[in-house]
């Protein structure tokens, strides 16, 4: 299974802005009821004891460990690739984290920090949260982050031209950030669900995302009201899967803020194998956006071991 889209049947679509446009506007629309009734009904599934082990396992595996603060200093960034690398320094069996999430500016400590270990360095670039720059100033993020070592850049599209209609334009800086990626690193593409106002147009960013080339979707920031949810995940899900269906390519799916416990991760593994099935049941197509989370999921791993609540107190803040 290719690992990112290249030459593939949707190719002609993007040929021109009337072209995409008709083809974007041509996919099913979302019945927004049946979309959150499904979502809520796979949220309700039980996982008893094994499974529930290995899921919060799975689920440590997969946290993308962020932190995106304009406070955010060199020392701040080594202690979370040292949490990244060994979640629970008293329990070497506790999986390491997918990546360590920063700003292009604080790579090289992130770097520095997991060194020789398996945890990759993810970089928001694009002028992330807002993405209001110009595409030269974009595209040199980027490059600075690719080149101080981040093996993943996470970008954000232009709400504004997408909302306005002119997707080509998205299509064409997604495309363009992608090539600044060079080879070497895996491109996320952030919708800001929150911003995007409707299912259609998750669905339509979707499918707009994967045919500029992006390696994963992802649904927020974090830096606004309204992030990941089940529904958008779960409607993000159903995308990929259609996708490599027509195409043969598979892509990641990464909903990111607002996912606080192992609970909620749960209910997102869930809906990974329900709706796309085993294949994306690894960290290297699905990942968890969040800050918070591995504590929680470090908590009741020891539970699990012990049978006792260690709190709050059993895992660092940062």
């Amino acid at each position: 299974m290719p690992t990112a889209p290249t030459a593939h049947a949707l190719t002609d679509v993007t040929s021109s802005d009337s072209s995409l446009r008709r083809f974007l506007h041509g996919l099913p629309g979302v019945d927004a009821v049946g979309l959150e009734a499904r979502a809520a009904s796979l949220g309700t599934r039980s996982i008893k004891t094994t499974a529930k082990a290995y899921a919060i396992d799975l689920a440590i595996s997969m946290v993308d460990l962020t932190t995106l603060e304009g406070a955010d200093t060199p020392g701040k960034v080594r202690a979370l690739g040292a949490k990244a690398v060994h979640p629970d320094p008293t329990d070497r069996t506790t999986p390491a984290t997918a990546a360590v999430c920063v700003y292009p500016d604080m790579v090289p400590a992130a770097k520095e920090a997991v060194a020789g270990s398996t945890v990759k360095v993810a970089s928001v670039a694009t002028a992330f949260p807002a993405g209001r720059a110009a595409l030269d100033v974009k595209l040199a993020d980027v490059r600075d982050a690719v080149s101080a070592g981040a093996d993943e850049i996470d970008m954000v599209i232009d709400r504004g031209a997408f909302l306005a209609g002119h997707y080509l334009k998205v299509h064409d800086e997604i495309t363009a950030v992608k090539e600044a990626c060079g080879g070497s690193a895996r491109l996320k593409v952030i919708f800001e669900t929150g911003e995007l106002s409707t299912y259609d147009n998750i669905r339509r960013a979707s499918w707009l995302g994967m045919l500029a080339g992006a390696d994963f979707i992802k649904t927020s920031t974090g830096k606004v009201a309204v992030n990941a949810t089940p529904a958008n995940t779960l409607l993000m899900l159903e995308a990929v899967r259609d996708f490599r269906a027509q195409t043969g390519v598979q892509v990641g799916v990464k909903p990111a803020g607002g996912i606080r416990t192992s609970k909620d991760a749960i209910k997102f593994l869930v809906l990974v194998n329900e709706t796309v099935g085993e294949d994306w049941l690894d960290n290297h197509w699905f990942r968890f956006g969040a800050s918070s989370l591995l504590n929680d999921l470090l908590m009741q791993r020891q539970k699990l071991a012990t049978g006792r609540y260690s709190g709050p107190d059993y895992v660092t803040v940062d």
